[in-house]
């Protein structure tokens, strides 16, 4: 009975973990794809440059359209609701999209993504909601920062509190330079609290299942006596 009851007890808490966790969750059990570096890291082999990006985007009666700009890659994407940018006398907006080389260096910050600059031939005038993917072999940045120049200053625009794994996202009303990072001297760091769940309830799925072997064989037992 105690072992059925801790079997119920842990199936409880995982389908109310699983029930909580923002859509997108059950990506994060499949193979981070590599992350690919302006400035790879020391022990990293076989490295891709990153790609950039390029997107026309329709104005249609003065509003510009809602759409997505986005890397070749999904490294970086930006999303444009109806109307964000200043579409005064353009029949059309063009966003770019493009990875910084050589690899800005802030002082007091340590970056754990590229440097990615962010152009349109027209200004914002609505936030934009901007995604950032990172390694899984760095420290998780913990906000995302935002600068006029590849030579700073850099100011952080802050991190949304749920991400699809390995991701990070925030909201800006200004494009330029991109890239999330860390406080040089922070003792501990780390994106969103959701990145930490999937561990956790892949932790409780793999208990679930060995708690559910000694059921198995119990009644396997029981069935093999009554046979016999």
């Amino acid at each position: 009975m105690k072992r059925l009851a801790l079997l119920a007890s842990v199936a409880v808490v995982y389908l109310l973990a699983a029930w909580m966790v923002a859509p997108g969750f059950y990506d994060g059990f499949a193979p981070q794809q590599p992350y690919n570096w302006v400035c790879p890291p020391v022990h990293i082999s076989g490295n891709l440059p990153p790609s950039s990006g390029h997107l026309v985007i329709k104005v249609i009666n003065g509003i510009s359209d809602a759409t997505a700009a986005f890397t070749d890659d999904g490294q970086v994407v930006i999303y444009f609701n109806f109307g964000v940018f200043d579409a005064t006398g353009k029949s059309v907006i063009t966003v770019d999209l493009r990875p910084v080389s050589p690899c800005p260096k802030p002082s007091g910050l340590t970056l754990a993504t590229n440097t990615y600059l962010i152009t349109a031939d027209a200004p914002l005038v609505k936030r934009s909601n901007l995604k950032m993917l990172y390694s899984d072999i760095v420290p998780a940045p913990s906000t995302v920062y935002l600068s006029t120049s590849a030579d700073g200053p850099w100011s952080s625009i802050g991190a949304n509190s749920q991400a699809e794994p390995f991701t990070i996202n925030t909201a800006t009303d200004r494009l330029g330079y991109f890239a999330a990072g860390y406080p040089a001297n922070a003792v501990s760091h780390g994106g969103p609290s959701s990145q930490v769940l999937p561990i956790v309830i892949a932790g409780l799925i793999i208990l679930v299942l060995v708690a559910g072997i000694p059921v198995a064989m119990i009644r396997r037992r029981n069935r093999n006596g009554e046979a016999e």
